[in-house]
């Protein structure tokens, strides 16, 4: 049936979300409204009240202590940072700060100031698996369990490893009737199956012999990690920013859940089975249909990240923010990632407004066919120095070589042997330094900038077009949050009418939007204050 209604009043009521609203005929006309129905009235259909917060697994909510199924991950070297995940921790919501690629005291500083701001308010410190820089993962979890962190977002494993299992164990504590208690939350972003049933599953019995003759957990804790599963939350990551595998959702979700389901069925005489392990979504969730269709698909949770790297909490430079406002559906790409890039690894960034994914695959190609910077032709040292690095080679192994015997000795003394591993080393140190440029918003290296961006983005500047959220400056990251999880509600309940055989008003089927006040300035796109050349390439 079509609705025979004034359009603005059927929007209204669908957007009375803690209200039902009724489809009703009376006489001759068909409405909507959400007033109980009158006697005369049928009823033809009908949608129950659905805030936002009924979305997800209301399991997440509690266990997290949240208000909304709806976190903020992490965006590393500190863009997720403490005004991020404050202003996030304080509305109810989870956000998990961006620790990778930090250094030490910088992550110190920073769980310092989220435990002076939140007190026991709940946040999660993102882990990062580093396998080049173990010592780095080690760090991160001793600096997580001095300061009372009692949740972890834990990205880009391939398998468990001491740290993470660490972590988890040492946060395990007996319970009332035999039951354990688990003070660490850990929250496992993964896009493999095969990394996602490790995190299914109990921690693997070596590592916890390994952990308990060190001395990092006690036997006691060996024993209680033996019965529950290593994660808490399992994020499903598609088409995301940064390491990304870009496997599409729908194919993503319903298997891991599958999953989950499964390895519930092996374990069901345990315990603690993993059938309560939740299944969450991430990747390419930039507008209100994308995450209603998450939640659609059965995810307890959802994650954002894009969209949140151009919000005014982000703590990442103005300039790359409005590069990130412009950013289109087809403007982002594959490059190299830096801590993996002599396996070949890449990560998806914006290539719009910058040189950098074309510089950091001319490195890649560069290491795969020569074995030495010595055995370099002249021409593309040349280049190199001249085009990519900006200096002579020599001066950035000289800062390299600095580096490594301050932080990571082992690696400067493999390089010292290695003339390939030293080659690698140089071309990282581009690598690495282009995301700090970006970050820091160094205009000298603007065309190196190396911007981790996925096309949620692209997707949320052309669904905020017009709108309060289209300008840089009121892209608060609880605006982005409440609008998306609004969004979302609104169409679910739309879809719901659909289903039943209910045809809305056109303009009533998408959810609306406060308009851009009319004295705001657009903004000047970035490719307009880039160089000519810039400009030229990226037209």
């Amino acid at each position: 049936m079509s609705m025979r209604h004034d359009p603005e009043g059927v929007h209204a009521a669908l957007s009375a979300l803690d209200q039902p609203c009724y489809v009703v005929r009376s006489g001759d006309r068909v409405g909507i409204t959400t007033r109980p129905p009158l006697p005369g009235d049928t009823v033809l259909a009908a949608a129950s009240p659905l805030p936002p917060g009924r979305l997800g697994s209301p399991g997440f909510r509690e266990h997290h202590g949240v208000r909304a199924s709806y976190m903020a991950g992490a965006m590393a070297g500190g863009i997720s940072g403490t005004d991020l995940v404050t202003s996030m921790a304080r509305a109810g919501y989870l956000a998990s700060f961006g620790a990778a690629g930090l250094s030490e005291d910088r992550i110190e500083g920073a769980l310092r100031t989220l435990a002076r701001r939140l007190g026991d308010t709940p946040y999660a410190c993102n882990l990062i698996h580093s396998p080049m820089a173990p010592r780095s993962e080690r760090a991160c979890v001793d600096l997580c369990l001095r300061h009372n962190v009692r949740c972890v977002e834990a990205s880009a494993f391939v398998d468990l490893t001491p740290e993470v299992v660490r972590y988890r164990a040492a946060g395990l504590r007996p319970g009332p009737a035999g039951g354990v208690v688990v003070g660490h939350r850990v929250i496992a972003k993964v896009s493999r199956p095969e990394v996602a049933e490790r995190f299914l599953r109990p921690a693997p019995e070596a590592l916890l012999a390994e952990l308990v003759a060190r001395h990092d957990i006690t036997a006691e804790q060996a024993r209680l990690a033996r019965t529950v599963p290593m994660a808490d939350d399992i994020t499903v990551e598609a088409d995301s920013g940064g390491h990304t595998d870009r496997r599409p959702l729908t194919v993503l979700l319903p298997a891991m859940t599958s999953l989950r389901d499964r390895v519930a069925r092996e374990t069901s005489g345990h315990r603690h089975p993993p059938s309560g392990v939740r299944i969450g979504a991430a990747g390419a969730l930039g507008t209100p249909h994308a995450v209603a269709a998450a939640f659609a698909l059965g995810a307890d949770y959802v994650v954002t990240g894009s969209v949140n790297q151009a919000s005014v909490e982000a703590d990442t430079s103005p300039a790359v923010k409005e590069l990130l406002a412009q950013a289109g559906l087809a403007d982002c790409t594959m490059a190299p990632a830096a801590d993996m890039f002599e396996q070949g690894v890449t990560v998806q960034v914006l290539g719009r407004g910058t040189l950098f994914p074309g510089r950091a695959g001319r490195l890649y190609r560069l290491y795969r066919d020569h074995d030495s910077l010595e055995n370099l032709p002249p021409e593309e040292r040349r280049a190199l120095e001249e085009r990519v690095l900006g200096r002579p080679v020599d001066e950035v192994w000289a800062d390299t070589r600095d580096y490594l015997a301050a932080h990571h000795p082992d690696q400067l003394h493999r390089a010292e042997r290695d003339a390939k591993h030293r080659m690698a080393l140089t071309f990282r140190w581009y690598l690495a330094m282009s995301s700090r440029w970006a970050i820091a918003g160094d205009a000298a290296h603007a065309k190196d900038w190396q911007v981790w961006c996925g096309p949620a983005m692209g997707a949320f500047n052309t669904w905020a077009a017009g709108s309060t959220l289209e300008p840089v400056d009121n892209r608060h990251v609880i605006a982005i949050a409440h609008h998306l999880m609004r969004g979302a509600a609104y169409l679910t309940r739309v879809h719901h009418l659909h289903a039943g055989g209910t045809r809305l008003p056109s303009s009533c089927t998408d959810y609306r939007l406060p308009p851009r006040p009319a004295d705001t300035p657009r903004p000047v796109p970035p490719t307009q204050r880039l160089s000519p050349r810039l400009r030229t390439a990226h037209a």
